[in-house]
């Protein structure tokens, strides 16, 4: 009898053992999920670039001499900083000087010819006028008087026409000098030498029409810089001149530069048939912010459209097909479906008019397997 009650004692231990690990292997196992308080703060609706876009600065020059020809002086180097009017580089052109020299020398010539013809002129004029008064005292005869009239009239004459050599003597000096201007290169403008494509005695040439060299001289002006990035041409109609921009860059993670829309281009571009865009300019309100960046730095341009505040907003990442999301209940620990209408919203937060309330905890990370409405649910 002991024997058989031991033994009954023991099957139901085991049995209830059984029972046990079998509820335990097939309980749900609740799913890990990432939660977000519903709170009371500012949502922006902004729109953004859609690459990267790139800070420019607002006078850059690629420059190279008028013609071809040999270095023969290169003053500058990269990174020097120069003023306009500078001297950044001169070809070969001692021929061309000489040239200068020649028609100088021949202008000064024919100044002091036509300096010399109108000094026979004034000569001749007095002794016409001399003759035209004795004529009137009967004191000298008529074909004196023709003869020093014509005489005069004929110094006038080439007196003016050495003041006309004189005029072309001086235009051919211009001319010879402009070809000497045409090997040189000078600063347009206060910048820095960014980059220079030649050395003392290599020989560099204008670009043809339709095909591209690289210039001589890459002058940047980084006093004042701007973003120029594409936005899709579905959220360009939206973009306004003045409109106030977010600008981040890769060059600098984690801070954020002020700024404004400078300018909206007229056209669309259609570089790729399927993502056409509009190129959207920005520029920086801190004119300090120029002094630490550097034309060809990538950039990014989030435009500010509406700005909303102290209403209820919610991770954009949460809302699940733009009108819903999953709530957490600490009480039955489950996840529950919510309708919401939604309000402004960008890629980090969304506006919530109606369906919660301040304090509820929804889903972020909704991409999760297993993650979705009626699920056990284990917050991290």
């Amino acid at each position: 009898m002991k024997h058989h009650l031991r033994r009954l004692i023991i099957i139901g231990i085991l049995l209830a053992i059984g029972a046990g690990l079998g509820w335990y292997w097939s309980k749900p196992t609740p799913v890990l999920v990432r939660l977000q308080t519903v709170d009371l703060g500012e949502v922006q609706a902004t729109i953004a670039n859609t690459r990267a876009g790139t800070v420019k600065a607002c006078r850059r020059a690629k420059l190279s001499p008028a013609q071809g020809g040999v270095i023969d002086n290169l003053p500058v180097k990269r990174g020097d900083h120069v003023e306009s009017g500078q001297l950044l580089l001169e070809l070969w052109n001692h021929d061309l000087t000489a040239q200068v020299t020649l028609t100088q020398r021949q202008a000064d010539e024919t100044a002091a010819r036509a300096t010399e013809a109108c000094v026979n002129a004034k000569v001749a004029r007095r002794e016409a006028d001399r003759q035209l008064k004795l004529q009137k005292q009967n004191l000298t005869s008529e074909d004196v008087v023709e003869k020093a009239v014509g005489q005069a009239e004929a110094n006038e004459a080439a007196c003016s026409a050495a003041r006309e050599s004189v005029r072309v003597a001086k235009a051919q000096v211009n001319a010879t000098q402009e070809l000497v201007d045409r090997t040189i290169l000078k600063a347009p403008f206060d910048g820095v030498v960014a980059e220079i494509n030649g050395e003392l005695g290599e020989y560099v040439t204008p670009s043809p029409p339709g095909i591209p060299t690289p210039p001589a001289i890459d002058l940047v002006d980084n006093r004042c810089l701007y973003i120029s990035a594409p936005i899709d041409e579905v959220d360009a109609p939206s973009v306004k001149v003045d409109q106030p921009v977010r600008i981040t860059l890769d060059a600098f993670p984690g801070e954020i530069f002020p700024g404004r829309v400078r300018r909206i281009a007229p056209y669309v571009l259609e570089v790729e048939k399927q993502a056409r865009t509009v190129e959207v300019e920005g520029d920086f309100t801190n004119p300090a912010d120029y002094s630490r960046l550097l034309a060809g730095y990538s950039a990014d341009l989030e435009i500010i459209l509406d700005t909303r505040e102290k209403v209820l907003r919610v991770p954009t990442e949460a809302v699940i097909e733009g009108k819903r999301v999953l709530v957490y209940n600490p009480d039955d620990q489950r996840l529950h479906s919510r309708d919401i209408e939604v309000g402004l919203s960008n890629w980090k937060l969304t506006e919530v008019r109606s369906g919660l309330q301040q304090g509820e905890q929804v889903v972020v990370s909704v991409d999760r397997a297993g993650v979705e409405a009626g699920v056990l649910a284990e917050p991290e």
